[in-house]
């Protein structure tokens, strides 16, 4: 007759089932996403007086669990990456510029309104889609000068926006790695170009 088993190894599956869903939730959330949540649409740089300034369209939707997140109190900090390579056939690719820009996005339950926050600039909002109608539209943000380019070089230019999970309380940032509604992200959107010569260049 087979003996019974005993409470100490019915505790120790207990305990390694517990495990084994644990695991199996952290590699799911560790899974990257099949697409972007984020589209970039016709970034484009262009060149004015005080040097070059990029724009471009961010489409996406915030996810039901954002939303409520910011509603409660939670400030969502969302990341604009840029950055410029100059090709080179003969060596690797030279890095010439990159910049980020950080864009909080928080709500005030004491005037009911959403804020959108840029260093020490602030803008008011009385609902959550006029905030991210503004947060989806890029526009005019200097990103180097004129002198840092070379006319005629041939450039690539790579923009992204996403949220930054590393700038969120801790305990959102283990919510994080088992929920894909925190891992809001765009792919990097690339485009070619070549400076113009300045007039003063011209020959």
């Amino acid at each position: 007759m087979p003996a019974a088993s005993s409470p100490r190894c019915s505790l120790a599956r207990q305990c390694w089932r517990g495990l084994l869903v644990l695991l199996a939730i952290l590699l799911l959330g560790m899974v990257p996403a099949v697409a972007a949540e984020i589209e970039v649409r016709q970034p484009v740089l262009v060149a004015g007086d005080d040097g070059y300034a990029v724009s471009a369209d961010f489409v996406f939707d915030l996810p039901a669990r954002l939303e409520d997140a910011v509603t409660r109190g939670v400030v969502l900090p969302f990341v604009i990456e840029f950055e410029i390579t100059r090709r080179r056939w003969w060596w690797l690719d030279e890095s010439v510029v990159t910049r980020s820009q950080t864009v909080r996005l928080s709500y005030h339950a004491l005037t009911r309104q959403y804020r959108l926050s840029v260093g020490a600039l602030h803008q008011s909002f009385s609902s959550l889609e006029e905030a991210l109608r503004l947060l989806s539209r890029l526009r005019h943000w200097t990103v180097l000068e004129r002198s840092q380019l070379r006319s005629g070089d041939p450039y690539e230019a790579a923009l992204r926006l996403r949220l930054d999970i590393s700038q969120l309380p801790k305990p959102f940032q283990i919510s994080a790695l088992a929920n894909r509604d925190w891992t809001l992200s765009s792919d990097w959107a690339r485009w070619s170009f070549v400076p113009a010569s300045l007039p003063s260049e011209a020959r």
